[in-house]
């Protein structure tokens, strides 16, 4: 707040403290010649009497003390323009200290599983019970609260996994996040096999998980040379993709953006680009590793106790 706010906000609440201990003073007292309480010659309905009475003492009193402590309260815990207050209390302060002290709680609730493998972690109830409570505040709401995903957002509860599925590619990720981008290759391709060139890598890529559209299918055909001139650097040859870049494996039947022909002509023609914040900060180093081994236990049944997936989708 600048110095002339501040002398405004200072000048503000003693012009109105003064105002009221003023007001309160000037209309309790009596003045010579006020008329008797009982000779104000108001009367209605013939024995009703308007009185002039002046409020009783405690009451003014009370008025007086409600004044001062408004004074007192306000040089000491501030409120009068830049001035801190002889107390140095602040809303920040507080909000400081009670968060310090639920940090010291949570410390000691999550000591217990600090430094533990995440295969060890997801094997234990309570601490999956843990891991699921942090992802439901921090996670669900990209990823929906059953981890499943959403358009753009990948599905957690399966065995497919863009970055690695190990224990510690799962916590990496958590921890300092993921940037995933898919470069525009339209005009490239355009530029390689003419207009219809995006449409043929389209067509191809979807065989990918379906070798039997590949049978005498003249778009796939035409779009195998340019994905292997173009798309082979990051998702291989065979389209197995490549964990390190988290370019997606393309023969698993996934499509993270949808698997129609327009979402995945999309996909090629213009690029996408997902982003995992870093949570690492966020959560410091046990909760991150309680909501990763959660993570992981979705697609590890078998590691945490559970029954085994019908299915990875």
């Amino acid at each position: 707040m600048s110095s002339g706010w501040s002398w405004y906000v200072i000048a503000l609440v003693v012009f109105n403290l003064a105002g009221c201990t003023w007001l309160l003073w000037w209309t309790a007292k009596r003045r010579p010649g006020d008329p008797r309480p009982e000779d104000t010659s108001h009367y209605w309905d013939g024995d009703i009497t308007e009185f002039n009475k002046p409020m009783p003492r405690w009451w003014i009193l009370g008025f007086y003390i409600a004044i001062a402590f408004g004074v007192a309260y306000l040089f000491w815990f501030g409120g009068l323009g830049g001035y801190q207050g002889m107390g140095r209390w602040s809303s920040q302060g507080e909000h400081a200290q009670a968060k310090a002290a639920a940090d010291a709680r949570l410390e000691q609730t999550f000591a217990a599983y600090k430094g533990q493998p995440l295969p060890a972690l997801a094997g234990n109830p309570q601490a999956r019970e843990l891991g699921r409570s942090i992802f439901a505040n921090t996670c669900a709401t990209c990823h929906g609260s059953s981890a499943q995903g959403a358009t753009g957002y990948p599905n957690l509860s399966d065995d497919i996994w863009h970055w690695g599925g190990a224990p510690e590619r799962v916590l990496e990720t958590v921890v300092d996040g993921r940037e995933g981008v898919m470069p525009p290759w339209g005009t490239v391709l355009t530029g390689m096999g003419g207009p219809n060139a995006v449409d043929y890598v389209s067509a191809y890529v979807r065989s990918l998980s379906n070798p039997e559209a590949m049978r005498n299918n003249f778009l796939a055909a035409q779009g195998k040379p340019l994905y292997e001139g173009v798309c082979v650097a990051c998702h291989g040859i065979e389209g197995k993709g490549n964990p390190e870049l988290g370019a997606p494996d393309l023969t698993d039947g996934y499509w993270m953006y949808g698997g129609s022909s327009e979402a995945i002509r999309e996909s090629i023609a213009n690029g996408r680009k997902g982003s995992m914040p870093a949570h690492g900060e966020l959560l410091g180093e046990t909760r991150a590793r309680l909501v990763a081994a959660y993570v992981w236990s979705l697609s590890n049944r078998k590691g945490n106790g559970a029954a085994p997936r019908a299915g990875s989708h």
